[in-house]
């Protein structure tokens, strides 16, 4: 009988030693998840903002259509400016007055040559813009519309999300996201996931991580 309560009480202190580390290490792990992973969705955010903001200075509005931005900054491309002289070089200045020479000079160039500058993404990249990292090909949620003010002034406006249930591991960590999520939303009414851009007015296309 001895021997059988040592062995009982024996597997309660493995259990228990099992117990706490797992509420140790649980939090920890999905604390490292959550870094990793909103590290490479920023990564995808803020190029798909490049795309949307040279979209923007070329055609006056963003887009809702990843097929379109897609093929935007692989097809298409920017008009740029570039000076012949520095303007505070008096004598080549005169000389190009002389000449009958304005000092800014029009070129376009690639749009995938220059948005995402000093990286170069290949096609392949910029074809999977639009899925979030982490997933079966899910889809960033594009939203874009031209709104009015209330000073009644047409203004392009767009947003870019990804839900945290999307791209965290929703299997092992799953009461760990729940709690996540409503602790974002009902106790500081902030967006549930990573995103940039409002549909409710311009904000500059700021990103809720920075």
């Amino acid at each position: 009988m001895k021997k059988a309560i040592q062995f009982f009480l024996g597997l309660v202190i493995v259990a228990l030693i099992y117990v706490i580390t797992m509420q140790i290490y649980n939090p920890l792990s999905f604390e490292k998840q959550v870094k990793e992973r909103n590290a490479e969705v920023i990564v995808k955010l803020k190029d798909i903002r490049a795309a949307e903001r040279a979209y923007k200075s070329k055609y006056q509005r963003f887009t809702n259509n990843f097929d379109s931005l897609i093929h935007f900054v692989l097809n298409d491309s920017l008009e740029m400016e570039r000076k012949f002289v520095d303007e505070d070089d008096s004598v080549a200045m005169a000389q190009l007055k002389k000449a009958g020479k304005k000092n800014i000079e029009k070129f376009n160039i690639a749009v995938i040559d220059t948005i995402f500058s000093p990286r170069k993404l290949s096609k392949e990249q910029v074809q999977d813009l639009r899925y979030m990292p982490f997933t079966e090909k899910k889809e960033f949620i594009l939203e874009a519309a031209m709104i009015t003010t209330a000073a009644n002034v047409e203004i392009p406006v767009v947003e870019c999300r990804a839900p945290y249930k999307m791209y965290l591991d929703t299997v092992e960590f799953r009461q760990n996201i729940i709690n996540l999520i409503d602790d974002k939303v009902n106790n500081f009414g902030q967006y549930a996931g990573l995103k940039f851009g409002s549909m409710e007015g311009s904000n500059n296309e700021a990103g809720n991580w920075e």
